[in-house]
């Protein structure tokens, strides 16, 4: 049975109707709501994954548990469907299972802490925040084993539970839950800053509805979600046709040496509805790049790309969901059977955005992107120091890298930067400072970035030197399979790391790995992969790819691929750069929309000459299949 609602005021909400000022002024006061949730957690978590890089995900949602306002979607409809205990005043609800909640949050590491907002005994609103926890537990420190077998491995999981019952504090709940953790003190702090953050929330919530009235209050979030069904829809009829369109991309491998795990996505509309239909995908994985993907969560992923490319200035919230058909095969990489292991299911989400641009770009190229967003690059470390003062005291990261952003329709994408919102680096000098760490370089990859009329974002060359012994974990992607290129432009750099010892021996280590050893003097060569580029790179300005010459960010020999000829110095030479444009507009052939670079298969015999590595083996099903 469903979540049931416990409320001792049973009235009906009066009718209301709201007006557009208003409605202005409730939608504004939401969305500043949303901000302060983000600055209270960030400036009372603990964890540099949180409090330094922002890897949490708020929401406000209606009384049905429709998000109004958010980032990432809403986690509360497979919650409410899941959950068979009561909500009450006072309660505040902590999960971490994706499989209680349909994967509204999708692997272990981020705890959802869900509040209802009640006033004077009715229902009238919901809170909620998810953050990234540096560990719970499992296997491995950060809790993100590459090489589980099943969830069990993976560290603590919470089924919904009231850590707050009618307004206590469950003390038992958060002993058990963070006795679990390698950093018990981060991990309480981080859980309290994720419930002060909802009730920021609920007082702003109370607020306005204090200011206008309940009924007002309800009216105009209901109209809020009307407003958004209907740019939606209309965006939906404009820019989606009724052929179907199909893309395909691929994960690299699984950190177990099988692979590419493919993603196929067709879409074609249906009236006023866009079906979005996964078949074709590949079947789940036997580790943990699953990626349990909820429905709704896709619903939001494509809303926003829809609105952030058309309509930046629509509010994105529930209130398109019933326009939208996801279909996704039981059984296959993004709906895993449980058990399945989740926790490194980050590649296949950052692939899921590379998906959609593809597949919404088809019908409408002048707003199609390259690949870009990929993956999110992880790097942890942890160990026991040595050094005097601190002696025996653990330490561990967990840091979130980035790689390139794509080439676009209007401009260049940005070099070693995050697609994901609101998302920042965790400052060198703050790694510095807490960690046995020396970062000897943090810098563009020139010519990383795929070519084209506006040039694919550089990758981030990050050079870490430890101080302290301990071992390392490396969770990215793209190592194998490059980002693709649109519309004439070129694919992007792939990504590479390599352990160079402290004697000067070096090995170059697969882009996801537990367990690896770090002594004191070595150090570790992080290397980010760049994103695609977008048109034709013999129509990009020469004068700028001598410029980006001078400053670094594309080679001499690089800036050729454009066309374009500089010296030594980043000079242009005119004339010769007009008689190798012609020259390469004489030889080539037709542009591809898409350029994804050498076939699979070609990528395999270069593998180990390109890589270091030997080329990911076809999974067991792969072989099977007829």
């Amino acid at each position: 049975m469903p979540a049931r609602i416990i409320e001792s005021n049973t009235a009906p909400l009066p009718a209301a109707s709201v007006d557009p000022v208003t409605l202005d002024i409730i939608e504004n006061a939401l969305r500043n709501a949303r901000v302060e949730m983000d600055a209270t957690l960030f400036r009372t978590a603990l964890s540099p994954g949180i409090r330094e890089q922002g890897d949490a995900f708020p929401l406000i949602a209606d009384r049905q548990g429709r998000m109004v306002v958010g980032q990432f979607g809403s986690f509360l409809d497979g919650f409410l469907r899941q959950y068979q205990g009561t909500i009450e005043e006072g309660d505040v609800i902590l999960l971490n299972d994706p499989y209680s909640c349909e994967g509204a949050i999708s692997h272990l590491n981020d705890q959802l802490v869900i509040v209802p907002i009640f006033r004077e005994g009715r229902l009238m609103a919901w809170a909620a925040m998810f953050g990234h926890m540096t560990d719970i537990g499992g296997k491995v420190p950060g809790s993100l084993p590459t090489d589980a077998g099943s969830i069990f491995e993976e560290g603590l999981r919470l089924p919904p539970v009231k850590l707050y019952r009618r307004g206590e504090l469950q003390a038992d709940i958060l002993t058990i839950a963070a006795t679990q953790s390698r950093m018990p003190e981060w991990y309480k702090a981080d859980l309290h800053a994720l419930v002060a953050s909802c009730r920021v929330a609920a007082r702003r919530v109370g607020e306005i509805c204090e200011r206008f009235g309940d009924a007002v209050f309800d009216a105009a979030v209901n109209e809020l979600l009307a407003r958004n069904r209907r740019a939606m829809k209309q965006l939906i009829v404009s820019a989606i046709g009724e052929a179907p369109v199909s893309f395909e991309d691929y994960v690299c491998d699984d950190g177990q040496g099988a692979g590419p795990f493919k993603i196929k996505c067709t879409m074609w509309r249906e009236g006023e509805k866009v079906v979005l239909d996964f078949a074709g995908t590949d079947p789940q994985s036997s580790s943990s790049i699953n990626f349990l993907l909820n429905e709704n969560m896709f619903k939001m992923f494509f809303g926003i790309y829809m609105i952030m490319v058309f309509d930046p200035q629509i509010l994105f919230n529930d209130g398109f969901y019933d326009l939208v058909d996801v279909r996704i095969p039981e059984g296959s990489l993004l709906k895993p059977k449980y058990p399945a292991a989740l926790s490194c299911r980050t590649h296949a989400l950052g692939r899921i955005f590379d998906v959609l641009g593809a597949l919404l770009g088809q019908k409408t190229p002048e707003f199609m992107c390259a690949a870009g967003f990929s993956s999110s690059p992880h790097l942890m470390f942890s160990g026991t120091r040595t050094s005097e003062g601190q002696a025996g005291d653990w330490f561990q990261l967990f840091q979130i890298g980035f790689g390139g952003i794509p080439g676009r329709p209007f401009g260049d994408g940005p070099d070693g930067h995050s697609l994901w919102p609101g998302f920042t680096n965790v400052p060198n000098e703050f790694l510095e400072r807490y960690f046995p760490m020396v970062i000897e370089r943090y810098e563009t990859v020139a010519d990383s970035g795929g070519a084209g009329k506006f040039r694919g974002g550089n990758g981030i060359h990050m050079t870490y030197r430890f101080t302290e012994g301990g071992h390392i974990s490396i969770h990215d992607d793209r190592w194998f399979i490059p980002p693709w290129g649109v519309g004439g432009g070129q694919p992007a750099q792939r990504s590479w790391k390599t352990l160079e010892r402290s004697d000067g021996t070096q090995t170059s280590l697969p882009a996801k790995c537990d367990r690896v050893e770090v002594r004191p003097g070595d150090q570790l060569h992080f290397v980010t992969w760049g994103a695609g580029g977008w048109g034709d790179p013999l129509e990009r300005d020469a004068a700028r790819v001598a410029l980006e010459v001078r400053r670094g960010l594309v080679s001499a020999q690089g800036a050729r691929r454009y066309g374009v000829v500089v010296t030594g110095a980043g000079e242009l030479q005119a004339a010769a750069t007009e008689a190798l444009r012609a020259q390469v507009r004489a030889s080539r052939g037709p542009l591809p929309v898409f350029d994804r670079g050498p076939e699979i298969e070609t990528l395999r015999e270069r593998c180990l000459a390109e890589t270091g590595l030997p080329a990911p083996r076809q999974p067991v099903w792969a072989k099977a299949a007829p």
